[in-house]
């Protein structure tokens, strides 16, 4: 993500201190059966801890993934219930659209949900003032300062998985996608992203806010 853009919106979620040797992959889109279940197994092989930006309508689909994710100390995230593109949303429709997937989350949430407030806009797309309205209804708008592409058909495996190893350093925030579009480079680049944060002794955390 160019720092410039970076710079225009500080009061956004970029990135993490750069002295703590932790790094924060986030998954977008789900919860799905046939993707989630397999990177909840894939971090937990490598005891690393994620946040999971999901979308309503999903979750009030498969609420037992939804569970699992929470159950197993991942942090969730606000991703809309609909996927809506706030560049072509009316800002009434899009804070209804987010406050609906809110309700979802809490209605089908056996456990206490650690920052349910963190907020991503789909396609990193929101209006300024659709932003200033969730900021004072208290989210945190979270964006990243890696993404690796995995949901590109056009870009091979091994250019995603390079999109990340080449950036990643302590304090950044990875998107990937627990989605369909997403899975042919993710079920490549995962395991391999994992094994190198290993390699070289940093964690793998959850965005918790309340904690710091």
């Amino acid at each position: 993500m160019p720092k410039f853009i970076q710079r225009l919106y500080p009061e956004r979620i970029w990135a993490f201190s750069r002295k703590q040797h932790s790094v924060y992959l986030t998954f977008d889109d789900g919860p799905i059966p046939k993707v989630t279940p397999w990177v909840l197994d894939e971090l937990k092989k490598h005891h690393a801890k994620a946040t999971f930006f999901c979308i309503g309508e999903n979750v009030q689909k498969h609420p037992e993934i939804f569970q699992r994710i929470i159950s197993e100390g991942h942090s969730i995230g606000n991703h809309t219930f609909n996927h809506l593109n706030g560049w072509k949303t009316a800002t009434s429709a899009y804070i209804e659209n987010v406050e609906k997937a809110e309700r979802q989350m809490g209605n089908n949430s056996k456990f206490k949900i650690q920052d349910s407030r963190l907020f991503r806009p789909p396609y990193g797309k929101i209006t300024s003032k659709q932003a200033k309205i969730l900021q004072r209804k208290g989210f945190k708008i979270v964006m990243w300062d890696i993404i690796s592409y995995d949901y590109d058909a056009a870009i091979s495996e091994e250019k995603c998985l390079q999109n990340v190893l080449k950036n990643i350093k302590p304090g950044s925030v990875v998107v990937f996608h627990d989605s369909l579009k997403a899975e042919k480079n993710l079920r490549y680049v995962l395991p391999k992203v994992l094994g190198f944060i290993g390699e070289k002794n940093w964690l793998c955390k959850p965005i918790n806010l309340s904690r710091g």
